[in-house]
């Protein structure tokens, strides 16, 4: 026989009551807002599985997803991957050195060039079941502006990822994903296409100076250009708290590295909220 129950509470008389739902956030003091569900991706050249990590000085890097021996001398501390050992037989080693599409910079040990084979029959399997197809570099840039736009910020040059109206908040929603909203928004001053001269790098041999459309940041207020080095849309910036389900797309431009992407005029300014010039 069932016994009679109270609404509210079990078959006891005890109260149902749920337990208060605790919902997580990124420390304030945190040095990295990354989630882990945000630093797995795959090699755009061989396909293989990369954890992406930020170094101290916000630059991206893609680790191999397991440890090896103490040879590459990298390792993490709080989801901030660090050029040096910690002490410990095991590091993580930069996917760089293993990617099989890519040529080895320096002198790998027999474990690592073991290790660099498997990946190799591992993309040679991807592409022959049609999982993965190498990316091909754009020949040409957007119609609008440089497909990858020299970004002047914070005392710096930084190339970003896409067109300059296609750079997208990396922060996530409440619905956990990837916020739609473009750091570039209609609300926001923004910045001003310049021709500037680009010189070389503390540490590079002198170069020519040549000039190059740069995406000029560097006269609004600090904090607008800290919000686009984060990329951040107006909302996230002020919500304390708000994790990244991606990396920011911002590389530190090497004038020999990204020589390919300068050019030498002025692209028409981009539009709020359409693709019209």
């Amino acid at each position: 026989m069932r016994p009679n129950s109270t609404p509210g509470c079990h078959w006891d008389g005890s109260p149902r009551t749920a337990p208060a739902r605790r919902p997580l956030r990124v420390a304030a003091t945190s040095p990295s807002r990354l989630l882990r569900a945000g630093q797995c991706g795959r090699c755009r050249h061989c396909g293989n599985r990369i954890d992406l990590y930020p170094r101290a000085d916000g630059r991206p890097i893609a680790l191999h997803p397991a440890h090896a021996p103490a040879s590459c001398h990298w390792h993490l501390s709080s989801g901030i991957a660090h050029p040096y050992g910690d002490g410990s037989a095991w590091c993580r080693i930069p996917h760089a050195v293993l990617c099989p599409q890519r040529t080895p910079l320096c002198r790998i040990s027999p474990p690592l060039k073991s290790v660099r084979r498997q990946l190799a029959v591992r993309t040679r399997r991807l592409i022959d079941t049609g999982a993965f197809t190498p990316t091909v570099a754009p020949t040409s840039a957007a119609p609008d502006g440089p497909d990858r736009p020299l970004v002047r910020m914070l005392l710096g040059h930084y190339l970003g990822d896409g067109p300059v109206e296609a750079i997208r908040c990396v922060a996530q929603t409440s619905h956990r994903t990837r916020c739609p909203r473009p750091v570039l928004a209609p609300d926001a001053p923004p910045g001003s296409w310049r021709l500037l001269p680009i010189g070389h790098r503390r540490g590079q041999l002198a170069l020519p100076e040549q000039t190059a459309a740069v995406y000029d940041l560097s006269q609004l207020p600090h904090a607008e250009q800290r919000r686009w080095r984060v990329q951040r849309c107006p909302a996230h910036a002020t919500t304390h708290g708000a994790a990244a389900l991606v990396l920011a797309g911002w590389q530190v431009f090497d004038p020999v590295l990204h020589a390919k992407h300068l050019r030498s005029g002025l692209p028409y300014p981009p539009v709020h909220g359409s693709g019209e010039r």
